[in-house]
């Protein structure tokens, strides 16, 4: 029996507790939001395929629990990531702040290479905002990644950002020549100024 995709990638989601990763992942995986949620003690991940291109990709999305910091997040989780997304609130400085500290951890544990993304989640938020968008897009920029700000409760951005970082891994990969029509278009590598 023939594989039902084309390809398949371990994407890794790491930030803080409390940065609604889990929400973030049922968003795009199963196109749903609850409003209550457990925080994931240790690791959990869900699977699903997308079209990009005319490859079909299977997702294997793993979610990290946050609270126990950077420290504990093992060398075995990143291994075979070929995409990590680096999860802050935009409602706490505090998150942001401890992006570089999730950037370090990625320098020091996963392979070299692989695809990151900046999320900066609760954009439903507007109005408790802390962390503003100029410090994200000089982050972004100083680290040569993209940047989407999302919301898995209005589903904003959600399924642009994970079709993003799958179509920058496919590229990466080979597996996709330009030319091609494709489900998702490539939006730029950060928000415009």
């Amino acid at each position: 029996m023939a594989k039902a995709y084309d390809h398949l990638f371990k994407l890794l989601l790491i930030g803080d507790s409390g940065m609604r990763k889990t929400c973030l992942i049922i968003c795009f995986a199963e196109d749903s939001f609850n409003n209550t949620y457990i925080s994931t003690i240790g690791i959990d991940f869900k699977i699903c395929t997308v079209d990009i291109g005319r490859k079909k990709i299977k997702l294997q999305i793993w979610d990290t629990a946050g609270q126990e910091g950077f420290k504990t997040i093992t060398t075995a989780y990143y291994r075979g990531a070929m995409g990590i997304i680096l999860v802050y609130d935009i409602t706490d400085e505090k998150s942001f702040e401890n992006i570089q500290n999730w950037m370090k951890s990625i320098k020091e544990n996963a392979s070299a290479g692989v695809e990151r993304l900046l999320l900066g989640n609760k954009c439903d938020m507007e109005a408790k905002r802390k962390v503003q968008k100029e410090q994200v897009i000089k982050l972004a920029r100083e680290h040569g990644i993209r940047f989407f700000e999302t919301s898995a409760k209005s589903s904003t951005n959600v399924d642009e950002a994970f079709s993003s970082l799958a179509w920058d891994i496919l590229l990466k990969s080979g597996g996709q020549r330009s030319g091609n029509s494709h489900s998702f278009p490539r939006p730029p590598p950060t928000p415009p100024d």
